[in-house]
């Protein structure tokens, strides 16, 4: 027992303590070397100083330590560094990451970092739900303002901004939600470079697994690390990445600092988790997709089939220059409108109605009636966001039981 050191106070004195000391104090064995096989949780919201002097230095920036976990933490930046590391894997940049409370923080600290009042943000339409009212009714209150167009049609896109200067980012994401629309990343990030123009992409969707933004010239990439990256659903948190280190150190952090929207160790650490699936999850995922997107394609009962893997999908080209492989997402709209997707969906055996994606297990959601109900009906159909679409995200199951139950809820 001599070696353990009971934070200041050795064994000795300790013992001398009252009952109500010893209780409150932490024991550490500083002899002892303890290197875990598994990223460790550091579940505590500040760090010891060695002395006042070392304090002192950290809060000067003269040490790299930590001392708040809402200004770092161990395990949070293990898995904020293993992030950057994915999106920027095979390519000549370097990035950094800070993990966030959940993906709309990630979108809102990113966004609140770039801009402010008399800026303007320009997105398409057809993207997240949530992303639509941020944009529409938060940041507008903040005096930003939020522009749409069609990020497909370049000579527009340009246009705008040229007309403009006022539209400080570009703000997308490609597949889209719930259409799985595919926009080139290429051509948008080339059009913002040469008007000076920054650009976030959500890559929620594919993961880097299947889809690196940073190769094609975005600037912020952002993740809701709840879906595919944890993979589990057992976490809620989210991550920006980007390219401007300096950028991302001194506006990006401040911002997570000051706003509070920083992940924490717990959540990290189940990300941290799925992650080492990830690569096998993500083409199972892909796999199974593209056997139910071609069973629904021929189905009697469906109109439309959303999937950029399948060649009479419209995005197929573009998805096939910049995607691996398709993801695991995809939807359909029943021919029988809005009736017909809620009675499908509760006739459903083996697949889960949830809000949410990215699960190994297969997930349905109605559009139409949840994530875009407060989107305006014409907005939302012009996009292909009918009343009868089923939005699918397709789990780890076998194919076969997954198409089975779905043929089965098709003729309920």
């Amino acid at each position: 027992m001599a070696n353990l050191i009971y934070s200041n106070y050795t064994i000795q004195i300790m013992k001398k303590l009252n009952i109500n000391s010893i209780c409150s104090r932490e024991i550490r064995d500083k002899k002892k070397t303890i290197r875990s096989h598994q990223l460790p949780i550091y579940p505590t919201s500040s760090f010891q100083f060695d002395n006042v002097e070392q304090g002192i230095e950290i809060f000067k920036g003269q040490r790299n330590e930590h001392l708040y976990s809402r200004y770092g933490n161990p395990t949070v930046d293990a898995v904020a560094d293993k992030l950057a590391t994915l999106e920027t894997y095979g390519l000549d940049i370097e990035a950094k990451a800070y993990l966030t409370s959940s993906g709309m923080s990630a979108i809102s600290t990113v966004l609140l970092a770039l801009l402010e009042k008399g800026d303007k943000v320009l997105a398409p339409e057809d993207i997240y739900g949530g992303t639509t009212y941020l944009l529409r009714d938060v940041l507008t209150d903040l005096g930003i303002e939020y522009l749409t167009t069609d990020f497909k049609n370049t000579e527009q896109l340009e246009a705008l901004l040229k007309a403009d200067k006022q539209i400080k980012v570009l703000y997308f994401e490609t597949p889209t939600n719930p259409t799985l629309s595919c926009v080139d990343i290429g051509e948008v990030t080339e059009i913002a470079q040469r008007f000076n123009r920054k650009t976030v992409f959500d890559n929620t969707f594919c993961t880097p697994i299947i889809q690196q933004p940073f190769a094609f010239g975005i600037d912020f990439i952002v993740h809701s690390t709840t879906k595919y990256l944890n993979g589990h659903g057992t976490s809620i948190s989210g991550v920006v990445i980007g390219r401007d280190i300096d950028f991302m150190k001194e506006k990006v952090f401040k911002r997570i600092i000051l706003l509070g929207t920083n992940g924490n160790p717990f959540d990290a650490w189940m990300v941290n988790s799925g992650i080492k699936t990830l690569a096998l999850r993500m083409e199972r995922h892909s796999e199974n997709a593209q056997k139910i997107a071609e069973f629904l394609a021929q189905h009697p009962k469906v109109n439309q089939v959303n999937y950029p893997g399948l060649t009479t999908h419209s995005s197929y080209d573009i998805a096939k220059k910049q995607m691996r492989s398709y993801g695991g997402m995809l939807s359909f709209e029943l021919k029988g409108g809005f009736e017909a997707g809620l009675k499908f969906m509760n006739a459903t055996q083996l697949c889960t109605i949830a809000p949410t994606l990215g699960d190994v297990d297969t997930l349905l959601m109605h559009p139409a009636s949840m994530s875009h109900q407060g989107i305006p009906q014409a907005i939302r159909e012009k996009h292909g966001i009918t009343n009868g679409l089923v939005r699918v995200s397709v789990g780890i199951e076998y194919a076969d039981d997954l198409i089975e139950d779905i043929g089965q809820a098709m003729e309920k």
